[in-house]
């Protein structure tokens, strides 16, 4: 199996497999060394996780820790590592290269984020010294602590969510709490002091709807849950999620057309590929996935289907991989999984049929 399981003050161990392990390479002599010669019994050791625990499996981990900012990533004791986003310009990315050389530490690396375009040398700066600052609090916890626990989490999902979207793009962030509009607030000003004023505190007039109510949030909220999905010309889509996989059906429902079959398929499934992939971002499902788009006779049109799914998924964030589609019209992606979907996260297993979804007629037996 090549990894070690290792105890992270959690019900279950975490999981660090040898491609996961920092060694330095000049002190081994084995380039593929073991994992019993990387790791000792006992030893303590500073680990990240990349997956959290799903089902029956525990953490993935990782000795490469990384600190995300909002334009930069910091890769502690991996001075090696320094990349820039290939989605920026090749003149964008030279200017920041300029920049960061100038700033880099020498004791770890940096990944430049793609919404580091068009940002100044200041806030570089700026989000390098609170990543670097973040580093030395884990690693003086690091020091204190002789048993396993907790050393740093990542922000609430909604400060990841400002850091990994908020920009100037955005008339206002509207929030209806106002502890946590106090942190987001306080947060903005950290990062993106011109921002601040676009964080606004929602307050519920007398008799008014509560916000989220009158958006229709809870609606969507509630449609996101289900399993059917209704594609704009009356065809559907079933998402059935499994342990192992997840499968997506593609139907025509009453979207059969009057005349040219072949032609109704086609736009049924380009409909169907465009909302697969907001499906995937909107539930968060991860894994592998296999689409059931419906069959079609024509090449070309089987190609222009499989595009639209990749050119509709280029705007995810989270990598995704997408095969070819087969004779059987099937397609095989995979997106990488790093937590509970959104189904896992606001639900738990049914109690009378352990959820496999139905249960079992006790006349017939």
């Amino acid at each position: 199996m090549e990894a070690a399981f290792i105890d992270i003050s959690t019900p279950k161990n975490g999981v660090l497999y040898r491609g996961d392990v920092s060694f330095d390479a000049g002190e081994v002599e084995n380039q593929e060394p073991r994992i019993e010669s990387l790791l000792k019994n006992g030893q303590m050791v500073i680990v990240q996780v990349t997956k959290n625990p799903i089902g029956a499996k525990g953490a993935r981990l990782t000795q490469e820790v990384s600190l995300a900012g909002r334009f930069v990533v910091m890769v502690p004791g991996q001075p090696q590592t320094y990349g820039i986003s290939k989605r920026l310009p090749d003149e964008e990315r030279r200017r920041l290269r300029k920049v960061l050389d100038a700033i880099r530490p020498d004791d770890a690396g940096l990944i430049v984020r793609t919404a580091a375009a068009g940002a100044s040398a200041e806030e570089l700066e700026r989000d390098l010294n609170r990543l670097k600052a973040e580093w030395q609090v884990i690693a003086a916890a690091a020091k204190r602590s002789g048993k396993p626990c907790l050393l740093h989490r990542e922000p609430p999902l909604v400060v990841r969510v400002i850091r990994e979207e908020f920009n100037t793009e955005y008339r206002s962030i509207v929030i209806d709490d106002e502890v946590l509009y106090n942190e987001v607030r306080s947060y903005v000003e950290a990062i993106a002091p011109e921002l601040a004023e676009r964080v606004e505190l929602h307050v519920d007039a007398p008799g008014e709807l509560p916000l989220f109510e009158r958006l229709h949030i809870h609606e969507q909220l509630h449609k996101a849950l289900e399993r059917k999905v209704w594609l704009p010309s009356g065809g559907s889509l079933i998402i059935e999620r499994t342990e192992a996989l997840t499968v997506i059906d593609v139907n025509t429902g009453k979207n059969v057309g009057r005349s040219n079959l072949e032609e109704t398929v086609f736009q049924n499934n380009l409909e169907a590929a465009a909302e697969v992939a907001h499906q995937l971002r909107l539930r968060d499902i991860g894994g592998i996935i296999v689409i059931d788009f419906i069959d079609m006779e024509v090449k070309r049109n089987r190609d222009e289907v499989v595009r639209v799914l990749r050119d509709a998924l280029a705007r995810d964030k989270t990598r995704t991989q997408v095969f070819e589609i087969s004779e059987l019209g099937l397609v095989e992606m995979t997106r990488k999984r790093i937590s509970e979907g959104l189904v896992e996260s606001f639900s738990e297993v049914c109690p009378t049929c352990a959820g496999r979804g139905f249960t079992v007629d006790q006349s017939m037996l």
